[in-house]
């Protein structure tokens, strides 16, 4: 664990009886004494906070934020000229191939894009923006900075103890705000399918704002094993395990984060990596599909499982890519990567594991209705 990079609030985390493991290069907290099981639920019915300061913070700046937009949509299929001040988006770098080099989410702030990265993919993709942008717009890598997630149905009116104006925030909206005496940049987004905030703060005033949140009786510390089956119930992709250099946006099934403007006639059709095998796929469909599967029993089915569509004999026709128990449905749920002809909602399929072929059915996705605020 020494030679892991450390949250600020690693001290926090251990006070708070958290077990730490390594993620992505750093000691994380995989749980607390509640458990996964147990703060899974309760985000799912009051409030978590998570701390995901693992996560790249980038600031790009440049002569105007049109500027700084165009420069970016070089590198993503979005639409980021057309965001508007103060908002927020999903997107993903592109490569050559069509494949997904990662996924983040793109900030609007008025003389400057905000922009938050995956902790694994954090150098590959500053690299990236670097040999992409042209002179003039310049990349600053925030290290300062921690980041909360404060997420569940209860998020709003827990924040709102700390500052009244999140109550004003819709989904995807972004903001400073004054928050147990820091200067926040606030947005009300999140990765678990709940409503809820991703607060970027000062690092020598995370441990004030996270103790101020975890006071109020609400709020439960989450860790790392609760926010990958939060996300999986919520058919969120995790990048390196449904999504991947190899996977375009259109097998992925995030197509829609492709704009209108950046789609085939749209009026800045293109210009990004795999664009002619992404617009492509977008138009006529793609080879493979992201799935949801409801695998029969309670036995989970877990990622590199294979599925088949005979019960013996025939070639895999794909794999599971992300699978766990979901607490709230109470039984076991995965995503997979299939054949298209096997992608239809109600297909019969079976998961080999420890040489048994288990039947598991193609259902949709989410497994739990999102609950954003719109």
């Amino acid at each position: 664990m020494s030679e892991l990079l450390h949250l600020p609030l690693e001290e926090l985390h251990v006070e708070l009886g958290a077990k730490m493991v390594p993620f992505a290069g750093y000691a994380m907290p995989v749980q607390y004494g509640l458990g996964v099981m147990q703060e899974h639920l309760h985000t799912r019915k009051s409030a978590g906070l998570f701390d995901v300061s693992h996560m790249g913070q980038v600031i790009l700046r440049g002569p105007d934020f049109q500027t700084i937009a165009l420069a970016m949509e070089a590198l993503v299929p979005v639409d980021i000229a057309g965001l508007g001040m103060n908002r927020q988006r999903y997107g993903y770098f592109t490569n050559e191939a069509g494949g997904i080099e990662d996924d983040l989410m793109l900030a609007n702030r008025g003389d400057y894009l905000f922009v938050v990265i995956n902790a694994a993919c954090k150098d590959a993709d500053v690299a990236l923006m670097r040999a992409g942008l042209p002179e003039g717009v310049s990349l600053e890598v925030i290290s300062d900075r921690a980041l909360l997630a404060l997420q569940g149905p209860l998020a709003e009116d827990v924040l709102a103890g700390l500052n009244d104006a999140v109550r004003d925030m819709r989904f995807m909206d972004v903001a400073d705000l004054d928050l147990a005496e820091a200067v926040c940049w606030v947005s009300r987004s999140g990765y678990t399918g709940e409503d809820g905030f991703e607060i970027s703060v000062p690092a020598d005033a995370a441990e004030n704002l996270a103790r101020a949140l975890l006071s109020d009786d609400r709020v439960e510390a989450i860790g790392l094993g609760a926010r990958d089956s939060l996300r999986l119930e919520a058919g969120l992709c995790l990048y390196g395990h449904d999504i991947d250099a190899t996977t375009s946006p259109i097998e992925a099934g995030l197509g829609w984060a492709i704009q209108k403007v950046r789609r085939a006639g749209g009026t800045r059709e293109g210009g990004f990596p795999g664009a002619a095998r992404i617009l492509a796929e977008q138009a006529q469909s793609a080879s493979r599909a992201r799935v949801g599967l409801l695998p029969e029993g309670r036995a989970p089915m877990r990622e590199g499982v294979e599925l088949f569509s005979t019960a013996e004999g025939g070639v895999a026709i794909g794999r599971v890519t992300s699978g766990g128990f979901g607490p709230t449905i109470g039984a076991p749920v995965a995503m997979g990567m299939v054949a298209r002809d096997h992608a239809a909602v109600g297909t019969p399929l079976f998961g080999e594991v420890r040489g048994k072929r288990l039947p598991v059915a193609v259902v949709p996705l989410p497994f739990t209705p999102a609950n954003f605020k719109r």
